[in-house]
């Protein structure tokens, strides 16, 4: 062996999964090639699926070899995949930091949503949420949040040059907060809706957030996907309690940056999607939904009704169906368009706010949760004793 290769061994590689398109074009030219081997290389890893350079036949074998030295195409580690009853599937992925992240396929007619994770664990700490108890661990790379696009693809064997694709929907709504990981969410988005990527429409690609502010604002100008916000209590009150950044970002701002992002979207007839996750006798009785009407008056929306997903030791309990139904014909009567999001995958705790994942809680949230919780319990049954 040269010293040459010796040397080109010991450089790390550069993965070109998680490349835009002006990525990749850069990266080309660094090595002394043309910057349409870009859109080559983009078709032959996002349409078909290909991470092995020699399977890539239009171009020539002295780029493969020369690519073989200097790059490599690598998705995370897929350590399991269940199938739910309904049809629903969930990925755990290892992801370099070490620790593990879920994605979960809800199939539903010909539409097939895919929601990924754009960080292991999550720092916000939504009361109600079993991934915020694990605490925050690391920001995903761009190369790990569309990889969970391209293992998805492949799984089903869904390439879009050639038939229809399983994914027509991809959300940002798995594992952590994508605006506090906002340049590699960015980036993973466009890879999303480019035609050379994945070619899903903006309307296709969603970004759910439980309102960081100060990034709402600067996505205007450098993305147009659909918005989803996560809102979940009609009070400050309520929602400094199970939505903590409500603290710093209160309702009336958190109104006032969905105004400016939708208001700066070319398409018009667009809303924002409003997420809130109903707890029995928490946030879903009548005088919630009338002070939730009076917040979404001037906010032109869709409201998502989420019935809880229990986890162990959350302190909250899933409203009845009644109160469900309640809840939606007095939001529908009101003049919002209203719907209840079905609970998918909760056999295999893929159903919202259940994705955990393997996530090594270095910050000890999640014992110090419980403990919580199990002295709470005491406190209710010394009480109801005496």
């Amino acid at each position: 062996m040269t010293d040459a290769v010796i040397a080109t061994d010991n450089v790390s590689k550069t993965n070109l999964l998680g490349l835009t398109q002006k990525g990749l074009e850069e990266f080309f030219v660094s090595i002394g090639e043309k910057k349409f081997r870009a859109q080559q290389i983009m078709k032959w890893i996002h349409h078909f699926g290909v991470s092995d350079f020699d399977e890539m036949t239009n171009i020539s074998k002295v780029l493969r070899e020369k690519l073989k030295q200097v790059a490599e195409v690598r998705a995370p580690e897929i350590i399991s995949s269940d199938f739910s009853t309904d049809g629903t599937r969930k990925w755990v992925v290892r992801v370099e930091s070490g620790s593990s992240v879920e994605m979960v396929f809800i199939p539903d007619g010909k539409r097939g949503t895919l929601c990924v994770s754009s960080q292991a664990g999550c720092a916000l700490d939504c009361s109600f949420c079993s991934t915020g108890k694990q605490g925050f661990n690391s920001d995903l790379t761009v190369a790990e949040i569309i990889g969970q696009v391209w293992i998805a693809a492949r799984s089903f064997g869904s390439i879009p040059a050639t038939k229809e694709r399983a994914i027509t929907n991809v959300v940002l709504m798995g594992m952590g907060e994508p605006l506090l990981n906002f340049d590699n969410v960015i980036d993973s988005m466009n890879l999303m809706m480019d035609d050379f990527g994945y070619g899903l429409s903006k309307r296709r690609v969603t970004l759910s957030t439980s309102g960081v502010v100060p990034a709402m604002r600067k996505m205007i100008g450098l993305t147009d996907v659909s918005l989803a916000v996560s809102l979940h209590a009609p009070t400050d009150e309520l929602r400094d309690i199970l939505v903590p950044i409500n603290r710093k970002y209160p309702i009336r701002e958190l109104k006032q940056a969905i105004a400016d992002y939708m208001g700066s979207l070319s398409d018009r007839a667009r809303v924002v999607t409003i997420e809130y996750t109903l707890l029995a006798g928490v946030n879903d009785q009548p005088e919630h939904a009338k002070a939730l009407v009076k917040v979404l008056k001037d906010v032109p929306c869709k409201l998502n009704l989420i019935p809880f997903n229990p986890f162990p030791h959350s302190g909250y309990e899933r409203p009845s169906n009644n109160a469900v139904r309640r809840f939606q014909t007095l939001m529908q009567e009101a003049g919002l368009n209203t719907t209840v999001r079905k609970t998918r995958g909760d056999d295999i705790d893929a159903a919202c706010g259940q994705l955990v994942g393997q996530v090594e809680d270095k910050t000890r949230r999640s014992a110090r949760y419980q403990a919580l919780r199990e002295n709470q319990n005491e406190v209710v049954q010394v009480e109801q004793a005496g």
